[in-house]
């Protein structure tokens, strides 16, 4: 530590009598240099943290602000990690990087890279960040080993309502311990299963009602379970994000996906095919529909459960980021007695929310609607919903020729995938159909020309189409710990976002993170919208075969704002930030 004083002193950081005090405050406390220098208000954590990374020229690094894998997290073991004060936090081929106090500690390091056998880049932390990394890591340990726990859990079968009712002991994996019901479609009797079956063990209910719960709490949209060759992971999507929720116990692997099989009445003795099922889940008094997906993988079986919840369809437009204009735009489109209204964007871009908002405004006594979807994402009441079945014929097409011996008024089409399905649709919107639908371009002109290269002819679409809108996702910075930052014309122009644009305007960046956000620095997601309504120029547009650029350059003298020009009001309201505007928007034209 002698050395580490000189150093302090020959930079300036510290004088000889400030040296002095810290050692005889040493042999009272025990403490390090370092933490004794900074309790005696010598200097800071961060100011000597950034002092030592410049010195040996490595980085500084907030390590409690970082995602730790925890696969890499258990290259090194708690109990060396609590040591020497470090933790790594990233591998990359034969380099395990380690976030330290002291990167001078020579033993730590030697000792990490007898551990694992692998080449040791230390960076620096201060012992407060690395004390919270620490603390999260303890955590997780902590519910990986509570999985093992034997007490009791009540399971209680309802043979009236068909349901199961699974009542978690108030300290399983969670605070508070909410109580987790999960009501299965199927008769109680079949559901008393041989006590010594892997998927009643009581370790992996407790799992798998903890896995139910914690995505439900974080307001996650899918479940992804993922067998490797050594480890489970499992992740949820939050805010569009995959984030590691927990890696169980290996020996776990078939008794979660038989359990996760069982509740979605799926073939547990099925394992080399593909299955498709559904679980309907209440949680803190929500219900929580999810739909399952079951794909054999290298080794073993990938599960992704993706949460639908009915709750957000009930949601003004406006909340979902609607701006006024284009709101009115598409409300007038989807309220025509008949045409097209196509919603484009990727998956996940939150298309079908979209629809079934727009259907739940259209949903009344007077009104029959049809749905041909695959999967039914969501049951709403007094809609006519039918599941597409591939394995007999029964596609979009084949149902679009179905529901016009119906006598519908509105035909929700869950995705218009090929010429076939394109041709029937557009007929339908010509006879008197209103027909809602999903297709994949990356933006609204240019879904006029994918009509057109399915074959249909230019005249059928110009005719057909009331509106087509495209969307994507926004990530909503927490309005918590969000910081104000101002951003210098270079950095903006280098985005082709003109600066002008923003000047006058309070714009923030994601913060630090806080309890409301859970510590990621978003919370929620907002749609941003290009809504390009057909107009009369727009139609004999169509009918010339003009060009996507010609046709976006005339909606947008139309007053068609793009997705960008979207996003770009988004961040002067302060309700998102550069970062995913940029990540999630292209160039405007």
């Amino acid at each position: 530590m002698q050395t580490l004083a000189n150093l302090f002193v020959m930079s300036g950081l510290l004088n000889r009598e400030q040296v002095k005090k810290i050692f005889e405050s040493q042999k009272e406390t025990g403490d390090t240099f370092i933490k004794t220098m900074v309790s005696l208000g010598f200097s800071t954590e961060e100011k000597v943290a950034k002092f030592l990374a410049r010195y040996f020229k490595t980085d500084y690094i907030q390590i409690d602000k970082e995602d730790l894998p925890m696969q890499v997290l258990n290259l090194v073991s708690e109990e060396l990690a609590n040591k020497h004060m470090l933790i790594p936090y990233k591998k990359m081929g034969n380099m395990l990087f380690i976030a330290m106090i002291n990167p001078a500690n020579l033993n730590a390091i030697d000792d990490v890279k007898f551990k694992t056998g692998l080449d040791v880049i230390p960076v620096v932390a201060t012992e407060t960040s690395l004390q919270k990394a620490l603390g999260k890591y303890r955590e997780a340990q902590t519910q990986i080993s509570e999985f093992d726990n034997e007490d009791d859990i009540d399971i209680d079968i309802d043979e009236d309502e068909s349901s199961i009712d699974i009542e978690l002991d108030s300290d399983d994996f969670m605070d508070g311990g909410e109580d987790v019901e999960l009501m299965a479609e199927f008769d109680s009797k079949e559901t008393v299963i041989d006590g010594a079956s892997i998927a009643e063990d009581k370790p992996v209910i407790k799992i798998v009602n903890y896995i139910f719960t914690k995505a439900v709490e974080l307001n996650a949209s899918d479940i992804h379970i993922e067998p490797f060759e050594k480890y489970v992971k499992v992740r949820l999507r939050v805010d569009g994000i995959l984030t590691e929720l927990i890696r169980p116990p290996y020996s776990l692997k078939a008794g979660i996906i038989s359990r996760l099989k069982l509740l979605s009445e799926l073939d547990i003795a099925v394992h080399n095919i593909p299955q498709d099922g559904r679980i309907r889940l209440k949680v803190m008094n929500k219900q929580i529909d999810l739909r399952v997906s079951i794909i054999p993988v290298l080794f073993g079986e990938k599960i992704v459960m993706r949460i639908l919840d009915k709750s957000s369809l009930q949601l003004e437009m406006t909340k979902l980021g609607f701006e006024p204009d284009a709101l009115e735009k598409f409300q007038a489109s989807v309220h025509k007695p008949y045409g097209i209204v196509l919603v484009t964007g990727p998956t996940g871009s939150g298309k079908s929310t979209t629809l079934y908002s727009a259907l739940s405004s259209l949903n009344k006594p007077e009104i029959q609607i049809m749905t041909a979807e695959d999967p039914i994402e969501y049951n709403l009441y007094g809609l006519n919903q039918v599941q597409m079945n591939s394995d007999i014929g029964f596609n979009f097409s084949a149902a679009l020729r179905a529901f016009l011996r119906q006598s519908p008024n509105v035909i929700l089409v869950g995705e218009i995938r090929d010429s076939e399905t394109a041709e029937i649709a557009v007929r339908a919107a010509l006879t008197g159909h209103l027909v809602v639908s999903t297709i994949h371009t990356n933006d609204a002109p240019s879904t006029v020309n994918r009509l057109i290269d399915m074959g249909i002819e230019p005249f059928l679409v110009s005719a057909a189409l009331n509106l087509i809108q495209a969307q994507r996702l926004l990530r909503k910075v927490c309005e918590n710990c969000r910081k104000p930052v101002v951003y210098d014309e270079e950095t903006l122009r280098e985005f082709d976002i003109n600066p002008v644009l923003l000047k006058g305007y309070q714009v923030f960046e994601k913060g630090d993170g806080c309890d409301i956000c859970k510590g990621r620095g978003y919370k929620g997601r907002l749609c941003v919208t290009e809504v390009m309504p057909i107009t009369m120029t727009l139609r004999d547009m169509i009918l010339k075969r003009s060009t996507t650029s010609e046709l976006r350059e005339q909606a947008r003298n139309e007053g068609m704002s793009t997705l960008r020009e979207d996003a770009i009001i988004k961040i002067k309201r302060g309700l998102t930030t550069l970062e995913e505007v940029i990540r999630e928007t292209a160039v405007m034209e």
